[in-house]
């Protein structure tokens, strides 16, 4: 009996390490690409225009593909898709990896952002139903993977580039590290939340409960404060180099290294996260650390001193450390049964957020860049306001 119990613990220790490693290899494609942009431009002799089309038309194409793979996800073969979406991810990046031209380059793209849909966004939704009543702790562990992989991307890169190789080298190693994460992944069986919740008898059906929850005011809640919090995360992280650059007046160099400091800040907080959520509540933390943010950034916007921003910076990426774990772990809590759907939903909410980052680049251009980052601060003051009190 003991040895049944402690063979049944490492199966599923392992299944839970399988799924962090999906979450940190798509944060490493992530990490590497941002990384390699210049190489990838003077390769490939790409323009301005063309960069930017591929970083919108392929995210554009998947917002309405994502949904369609979320709600399967609940109602049909979950592993399936998984399995299917990581050969996918894995065919995406050795495409990347022998592009020669734009074309062939927006091809693996657009192959690869439902790909990661269906591969990595599900494993999140099976993770959160490996164990229901621990959603914000395991967001926390996912959150912390993905940091891991973001950090390790241009490091991944650097040392490519270091020993004689290229960007290419790095998308075919990345392409061959999900074979064998697939090779691992094929011994579970990824359920899809059943046992938690209604078991839905046809697509149609699961449309109509991701629906139905559009509906509930707890569901909108969380998935506005996501998108708020973005402010704070992946629009500031946007925007953070070019505002060092146009406004601090430090060097691309410098610059570079203010974003390093945000995101290695920010692994720390994930990490340190972990056993925080243990002790103190998601929604506690949340409030006290908005408050922080709705302190920090006006200094950080309003102090010249260079050192003095980047001390603010610092302490700006450890305390919004953990918005988006929390937020989407409440977000699963809300739908029990529907984790595939949770995925539906966000993706659909999300379409609005995708013009954030353009109607700031607006503002900059009618007044100035350091007056349009003010709108970032509506992030914690939506937290602030929209969180519950209990």
């Amino acid at each position: 009996m003991m040895v049944k119990t402690q063979r049944r613990l490492r199966q599923v220790s392992v299944f839970v390490l399988a799924l962090l490693a999906i979450e940190l290899l798509d944060e490493l494609v992530f990490g590497v690409r941002e990384a390699a942009w210049p190489l990838i431009r003077d390769d490939l002799g790409l323009t301005y225009a063309q960069v930017g089309l591929l970083l919108s038309i392929p995210g554009l194409i998947a917002s309405f593909i994502e949904p369609l793979i979320g709600i399967l996800g609940d109602v049909w073969k979950r592993r399936l898709i998984i399995l299917g979406g990581g050969v996918c991810f894995a065919a995406a990046l050795l495409l990347t990896g022998v592009s020669q031209d734009f074309a062939l380059l927006m091809a693996s793209f657009i192959v690869f952002y439902p790909s990661s849909g269906a591969f990595v966004s599900l494993s999140q939704a099976a993770l959160m139903d490996f164990d229901p009543t621990r959603h914000e702790q395991n967001m926390a562990r996912w959150t912390l993977a993905g940091s891991l992989g973001v950090v390790g991307g241009p490091l991944l890169l650097g040392a490519a580039v270091g020993l004689g190789g290229g960007w290419r080298d790095v998308f075919l190693l990345m392409a061959a590290l999900t074979v064998g994460l697939l090779l691992v992944a094929r011994r579970f069986p990824f359920p899809n939340g059943h046992e938690t919740g209604p078991a839905r008898a046809s697509f149609l059906q699961g449309v109509k409960d991701a629906l139905l929850a559009l509906r509930r005011r707890e569901v909108v809640r969380w998935l506005v404060l996501l998108q708020f919090s973005d402010l704070m995360l992946d629009v500031l992280l946007g925007y953070l180099a070019l505002y060092f650059v146009d406004v601090v007046g430090v060097s691309e160099i410098e610059a570079g290294a203010a974003v390093a400091l945000w995101t290695g800040v920010g692994l720390v907080g994930d990490f340190l996260l972990i056993p925080l959520l243990e002790r103190v509540s998601g929604l506690i933390y949340l409030r006290i650390s908005a408050a922080l943010e709705l302190a920090l950034f006006p200094a950080f916007l309003l102090v010249d001193d260079p050192a003095l921003k980047l001390a603010a910076l610092a302490l700006m990426g450890f305390f919004n450390a953990g918005w988006y774990a929390i937020l989407q772990g409440r977000l699963y809590s809300a739908m029990p049964g529907q984790s595939g759907s949770v995925m539906a939903v966000g993706t659909v909410f999300s379409l609005g957020g995708v013009f954030v980052p353009l109607g700031i680049g607006l503002l900059a251009e009618q007044i100035s860049l350091g007056a349009a980052m003010w709108v970032l601060l509506l992030g914690p003051l939506a937290l602030l306001i929209g969180l519950p009190r209990r």
